[in-house]
């Protein structure tokens, strides 16, 4: 009697192992049907060597080889764009004749690398060559993380206009209410969209700073002298507001194609603020921080946003799941990222301790139709183990996603479709095409794979067989497939694609 019981709750057992795997592998499959369009980026932090480089004054080939690195972890986790931080406290990842060579990068304010090369050049060739976007990331108004230590040369705006400069805390800022200093960081961030192929501009959450307790932002000056009758705090959002305003045109009269993101903390007002905040109990960027992002994105100052959504799910102060839904409903038409924070994975307990939390975000953003998601930051895959990467390569990001199109900075027009031709050789096939409209001009191609009795679907994303810049590309996986077609599409810029090309199949 006792053994045919253990019998039966065995058999039992069996069964429910065998349903739950069933549950388990709907569920992962469920992950493989991803968006064919979705962002899928990291924050690189650079200020404090946080992600990159990992210690100021490595040489340059150190500083590229770990670049390199990084994206290629990236590349086969499935992100398509990387957001890098390249002035992260008034100096330079880059070239630059306002502001000095950072020291994060080479241990020296004002010292350049050695041997000598420009890292923000050398990261958009090396993301694009893996058909990576790359954004310029700026913190505007940060002057000094120390404000006890000024390292930067006697030029500096620093030294040269104290006047614009605010001690606050432990650090130093620009006066956001000084159009003087204002101007001066306009000109700094142009710069770099003038003289460099960036895919996008984006600055981050630090507008007038987060306040500390029982201290006032000392602006007392710029505020007697150029308040115009407003109260203060409508005058330091009417300062923040002019300078997005006043950045988003100037962007868009250099190069049009430029996108310009913002990533806000991940509350704008609560409820008992305003009736259309979110229900939440939080620090905001409109009261706080004097940043009114949902006037940016109904005014079209903003090509995307991606919010800090940094909590869990039924977080007691901001719920993941109330702040999502209010940013779904107040993108105006403009690109919403989710900015996701793995680092809370690094030692995390409770709902931080494994990968539940952080994959259930990105299937709630996805569900919520979002244009996809951030992950802040780099350096914390290095600290929480291979299980979110595996997830991502092998799962959520397992195919292809082409970014968001912006279609509100082009002129309607898409690009040509490729002529495609098709030659076989030594069991594979090599697609050649052309498009000599736009040759050279920044132009990516979609190419689609399809075999058997499937039909030709370019919605699907799993039909994507690679991303390039080139205008070639050889399949070696094509002999052991039967009736193996074709698909090529442009994309530009904006990412905008074309009508399919005509459909190739080897004779």
């Amino acid at each position: 009697m006792m053994k045919r019981m253990m019998s039966k709750a065995i058999r039992q057992l069996v069964i429910l192992l065998f349903f739950l795997n069933g549950i388990v592998q709907n569920s992962i499959a469920a992950q493989d049907i991803s968006p064919k369009r979705e962002f899928r980026a990291v924050w690189i932090a650079t200020v404090g060597n946080i992600d990159w480089p990992s210690k100021p004054g490595l040489s340059a080939q150190q500083q590229q080889q770990e670049f390199i690195n990084r994206l290629d972890f990236l590349q086969r986790c499935g992100f398509n764009a990387v957001i890098v931080q390249v002035r992260p406290a008034a100096d330079a990842f880059y070239e630059s004749a306002f502001e000095p060579w950072s020291r994060y990068l080479t241990g020296k304010q004002g010292q350049p690398p050695f041997p000598r090369y420009d890292p923000l050049e050398f990261m958009i060739r090396e993301a694009h060559q893996r058909n990576m976007e790359l954004h310029a990331w700026f913190n505007p108004y940060r002057a000094l993380v120390n404000s006890a230590v000024n390292p930067n040369p006697p030029d500096h705006a620093t030294r040269k206009h104290p006047d614009w400069i605010i001690r606050y805390g432990t650090k130093s800022y620009f006066d956001p209410g000084n159009p003087d200093a204002r101007n001066y960081i306009l000109n700094v961030l142009i710069d770099v969209v003038r003289r460099y192929d960036i895919d996008a501009l984006h600055i981050d959450d630090y507008f007038y700073p987060y306040p500390e307790k029982g201290k006032a932002f000392p602006d007392d000056a710029s505020f007697k002298k150029y308040n115009n009758n407003l109260s203060r705090a409508d005058w330091r959002r009417n300062n923040v507001n002019t300078f997005i305003s006043q950045l988003n045109r100037m962007i868009k009269a250099e190069k049009p194609w430029v996108r310009f993101g913002v990533s806000p903390f991940g509350i704008w007002r609560n409820k008992s603020q305003s009736a259309e905040g979110s229900a939440t109990r939080g620090t905001s960027c409109y009261d706080d921080l004097y940043s009114d992002v949902r006037l940016w994105l109904q005014n079209k100052w903003v090509d995307y946003v991606a919010p800090q959504l940094y909590w869990e799910h039924y977080h007691r102060v901001a719920p993941f799941d109330v702040l999502l839904p209010w940013w779904v409903d107040n993108a105006f038409g403009r690109n919403l990222y989710i900015g996701l924070g793995v680092y809370r994975m690094v030692n995390g307990s409770g709902p931080w301790s494994g990968t539940t939390e952080i994959l259930r975000q990105i299937k709630a953003s996805r569900d919520a139709h979002t244009g996809g998601v951030v992950m802040y930051s780099m350096a914390s895959f290095d600290k929480i183990g291979p299980a979110l990467a595996d997830s991502l390569q092998h799962h959520y990001f397992k195919h292809i996603a082409i970014p968001p199109a912006s279609p509100w900075l082009g002129n309607g027009a898409l690009p040509p479709a490729p002529v495609l031709t098709l030659k076989s050789e030594r069991r594979k096939n090599i697609l050649n095409w052309s498009n000599n409209a736009y040759h050279n001009n920044g132009l990516q191609y979609v190419v689609y794979r399809f075999s058997g009795n499937e039909i030709i679907d370019l919605e699907n994303g799993a039909n994507i067989l690679t991303l390039t810049r080139e205008e070639e590309f050889s399949d070696t996986e094509a002999a052991s497939l039967k009736n193996v077609r074709y698909v090529v599409t442009s994309l530009d810029r904006i990412g905008m694609e074309s009508k399919p090309s005509n459909i190739a199949s080897p004779k």
